[in-house]
């Protein structure tokens, strides 16, 4: 009497809550009618009471509700507080039926469309009910319950999916494919992954309901093979369920499912002699489901294991399927190490993991996924201020994309704007984003590049003279820039992180650091410590042994390294400005080196010159600094030695570059302070402060070290002739400095003075008279430099000779003379010029600041030319050069150095008497200023 009632209250939805009642009572009676006896309790045994009555009844309730139920469920809202009481109403009815329950029903359908639909909404509902739990994660019971329930009823409908869906003749795709999809939701549920539990309640479940994943994973196992031919049809999209499945941490879950990859690249390399689908699918799935969280490494080893030995007992399979499974496991083993650190506050590694994936990617043509890691490691980039670096990463997407109007086949990632539909469009945003970052990262020289290519389109293919004029004008801006903003050269980091407990992309390897601005070694270093604060910090700079590297523990080494400048040949022996030189100096750079000084012999208390050898270890990174990484791994490692001569010699190279260096930042900028050019001098000039280069003459230049060495004799000229060189260069600076010295400084700059005329004196009268070539620069505007042309990596070492190659500098033509128009421009300009410098010293008892302009130098070497510099007054001859020993002068006048240098060679006149020393007042007053 009350069945057809509350079905007919249920489906007009009133009165829930008296109907939920109703019902309640219904099933209460109907349960102690079940389990009562009519016998023994003394009821009159009448058809009402009969068991066998009881339980049709029950039937007959069971295949009139059920349906109702599951419709009014689908029906309410997910947040009505009602629709869990109708999930433990159907909870409840399931838990009543049993085989012969399920089969009456499913028989009772008249038809098989209408079983289809009930079999397709109520897979639906399950699947959603298991997405969208009604109950909350801690009722434990009540979620248990539930899917034990579940299960009993996806078991019975996979039956009759079996029987009644599978012929030729009847098989319906999209309910195998709810099927499955409902299967691997209710596998992968949070509600039973039990090693998300305490170890307490996971035998709790473990003891009342048993590990329903691995019942659940067989049964699709199973279901997947009863597939048949039908199999190909769920290839690729059932690999990313499969997958999801196979990921579950329960062991024996992986040991048996995971075949099923083997079986769906079989299946698909019958029918097209490949597996490209299969495997296309795999690896964009497996890259979503390990940065979710899943996955490990015993999945790993899993994979690779059984796979391998699936392929082994197939021929054909055997190689392709070796391939895939180390393209797998590869992919697999930067995921994970890209998930450990991707969560990390310091976002340093995360940017290395990055680029392994889409350097990865890259390799194996999968350009979508590449694109879309290029943009994270941008955004990370950008989120640090790595502007230089983010540029670089945008570089490698725009250099993906043509200069046409195709449409855009990769998806679109990033902010751009979706009007930008061609590639041609796409790639000048993104040229003008790179553009912004180089800016900001002072690298105007790259942005410049860019610039080009953008206003080559403009003019000769779009023809847009309005943006050819905007960025024409954003690239005058950055020349003005690299002449006049200051920008600090970085300094580079070598870091060796050694030891087991370091991850994979780390352990045992060696990276290159480009430092921040102004970065002290000792911030670096803190922040390079922060993600490992277990971690030691070796002290040597030497590569450590096997029991660090092999120990579980973690060791960093960090040591400041120098970036070995690539020889420029287009700014050889030409005039150019520190400003633009300084640039190629610190940047795109592939070698860096590290010099450790060590004893070899007996020590000489008094000169420490004579046993100092350097062993320099020059590293070479994957790719060239900056990059699209502030670091990048060494590839390659070299060891030299370098002997005390030539030590000797590379520091009188170094030494002359900085004067030189020196002087030309003073020309170029009138306005710097004097000190660093004063201390600089001081300490070459005057022997009582730094003992000068005499330490080398003593050391290498005696007849003992000659005959002990005899095969140093080439490098013993090479570095008299430096030494030589160095004069005009100290000439110059000296004169620079009197210029610009104050009134309170001029004692020490007139000691200074006569410190110079007693070395120069010596120096030319030992190792003959150096005069560099003066002339001016025909182009105007340009600030007033030096330049001088040694090659400074090519250092001759025993048994390796290598002779220096030098030109004769030609003779300078006069400039023609400039228009009205080129006058008045240079009207506005500072009045600067351009020179090589060539000093020469007419009388040692002027004052050196006294000395004439170099202004007057273009006249007075236009007759130097023509005059003959094989000789000198004392008719004497500089000692002979390693290049060109007894080199007769040039066509020109001017003889080639076994240094690189050009000019004349003299000698000199007889050495002065020594200068006064200087007022200790007067001297330290300088100090006190230099502090300042």
């Amino acid at each position: 009497t009350a069945v057809p009632i509350l079905r007919e209250l249920i489906e007009k939805g009133e009165e829930e809550a008296a109907c939920l009642e109703l019902l309640s009572n219904i099933l209460e009676v109907l349960y102690k009618a079940q389990k009562v006896n009519p016998v023994s309790s003394g009821m009159a045994v009448t058809p009402l009471t009969s068991q066998v009555k009881v339980k049709k009844h029950i039937q007959l309730i069971l295949e009139q509700l059920l349906h109702t139920v599951n419709q009014r469920v689908i029906a309410l809202d997910r947040e009505n507080a009602l629709r869990s009481h109708y999930v433990a109403c159907m909870t409840t009815i399931l838990s009543q039926m049993d085989k012969d329950h399920y089969s009456s029903y499913i028989k009772a359908f008249p038809s098989r469309p209408e079983l289809m639909d009930f079999l397709m909404e109520t897979f639906i509902l399950f699947k959603d009910l298991i997405g969208k739990t009604v109950y909350p994660s801690d009722w434990m019971v009540m979620n248990m319950v539930q899917n034990r329930e579940f299960l009993r009823a996806i078991n019975q409908f996979a039956i009759t999916l079996t029987k009644m869906f599978l012929s030729n003749g009847s098989f319906e795709l999209q309910l195998w494919n709810n099927y499955f999809h409902l299967a691997v939701a209710f596998l992968t549920q949070d509600s039973l992954q039990l090693e998300n539990f305490s170890q307490a309640k996971r035998n709790s479940i473990l003891a009342k309901y048993g590990d329903m994943r691995a019942t659940i994973g067989a049964a699709i196992r199973d279901m997947w093979y009863n597939l048949g031919h039908h199999k190909i049809e769920f290839i690729p999209g059932m690999v990313g369920p499969i997958l999801e499945m196979t990921l579950v941490p329960e062991l024996e879950l992986r040991k048996s499912t995971i075949p099923i990859f083997f079986d769906m690249m079989l299946c698909e390399y019958q029918l097209t002699k490949s597996f490209s689908r299969f495997e296309d699918e795999i690896l964009r799935k497996l890259d979503s489901e390990v940065e979710g969280g899943r996955g490990d490494e015993q999945y790993k080893q899993l994979f690779e294991s059984i796979l391998l030995s699936c392929c082994q007992t197939h021929p054909e399979l055997a190689k392709p399927g070796e391939n895939f499974v180390e393209l797998v496991t590869g992919l697999l083993e930067r995921l994970l190490d890209y998930r450990a650190v991707m969560n990390d506050e310091n976002k340093t590694y995360s940017m290395s993991c990055t680029v392994n994936l889409l350097n990865f990617y890259k390799e194996i043509d999968r350009q979508a996924m590449y694109i879309r890691y290029l943009y994270k490691l941008k955004d990370l980039h950008i989120s640090y201020e790595n502007y230089t670096e983010g540029a670089y990463t945008l570089l490698l997407h725009a250099r993906l994309l043509k200069w046409s109007d195709e449409a855009n086949t990769a998806p679109m990632q990033g902010l751009h704007s979706p009007s930008l539909h061609t590639q041609r469009q796409l790639k000048e945003a993104l040229y003008n984003q790179i553009i912004d970052y180089f800016d900001q990262g002072k690298m105007w020289e790259e942005a410049i590049h860019i610039c080009k290519e953008l206003a080559e389109q403009y003019e000769s293919e779009v023809f847009d003279y309005e943006m050819l004029s905007d960025i024409l004008q954003r690239e005058a801006k950055f020349y003005e820039k690299i002449l006049k903003v200051l920008r600090p050269s970085p300094d580079y980091f070598a870091v060796g992180y050694y030891g087991q407990g370091f991850p994979t992309f780390l352990r045992n390897k060696v990276f290159i650091y480009r430092g921040k601005e102004y970065e002290r070694r000792e911030d670096f270093e803190m922040r390079l410590l922060s993600p490992f604060p277990n971690a030691e910090k070796l002290q040597s700079t030497t590569p450590p042994g096997q029991d660090v590297t092999g120990s579980p523990g973690q060791y960093i080494q960090c040591f400041t390294v120098q970036p070995a400048e690539e020889a420029k040949v287009r700014f050889k022996d030409r005039s150019i400005p520190e400003q633009i030189t300084n640039f190629y100096k610190a940047n795109h750079v592939q070698k860096f080196s590290y010099s450790r000084p060590f004893r070899k012999g007996a020590k000489d208390p008094d000169n420490e010159f004579a046993t100092m050898w350097i062993e320099r270890t020059t590293f070479v990174t994957a790719y060239p600094l900056p990059g699209i990484l502030r670091w990048f791994v060494v590839t390659s490692t070299t060891t030299t030695i370098i002997s005390p001569l030539e030590n000797a010699i590379e520091t009188m190279m170094k030494t002359n570059e900085k004067i030189m260096s020196e002087i030309n930042r003073h020309q170029n900028d009138p306005s710097l302070p004097i000190n660093p050019l004063s201390m600089l001098l001081n300490g070459i000039v005057d022997p009582a402060v730094m003992g000068g280069f005499a330490k080398y003459e003593t050391a290498f230049f005696q007849e003992p070290y000659l005959q002990e060495h005899p095969e140093d004799t080439g490098n013993i000229e090479k570095l008299k002739d430096l030494i030589a060189w160095q004069i005009p260069l100290l000439a110059e600076g000296i004169r620079i400095h009197g210029r610009k010295v104050t009134e309170d400084l001029r004692p020490f700059h007139e000691r200074m003075e006569q410190c110079f005329v007693q070395l120069r004196a010596k120096v030319e009268s030992q190792y003959g008279v150096r005069e560099m070539v003066c002339f001016e620069d025909r182009r105007s505007g340009r600030p007033r430099s030096m330049a001088w042309g040694p090659d400074w990596d090519r250092l001759s070492h025993a048994g390796d000779r290598q002779v220096l190659h030098t030109e004769a500098a030609p003779t300078p033509k006069p400039a023609p003379r400039p228009s009205e128009s080129e006058d008045r421009k240079g009207e506005r300009k500072e009045n600067r010029s351009s020179t090589f410098f060539g000093y020469r010293r007419q009388d040692l008892r002027h004052s050196i600041s006294e000395l004439p302009e170099p202004k007057d130098e273009k006249r007075r070497l236009s007759q130097n030319m023509s005059e003959s510099s094989g000789s000198s007054s004392d008719g004497k001859q500089p000692p002979p050069s390693r290049d060109a020993a007894g080199a007769q002068p040039t066509a020109t006048g001017l003889s080639p150095s076994p240094t690189g240098f050009r000019g004349r060679v003299k000698s000199a006149s007889k050495v002065p008497p020594l200068p006064r020393k200087i007022s200790p007042t007067v001297y330290e007053t300088f100090l006190e200023q230099s502090d300042a």
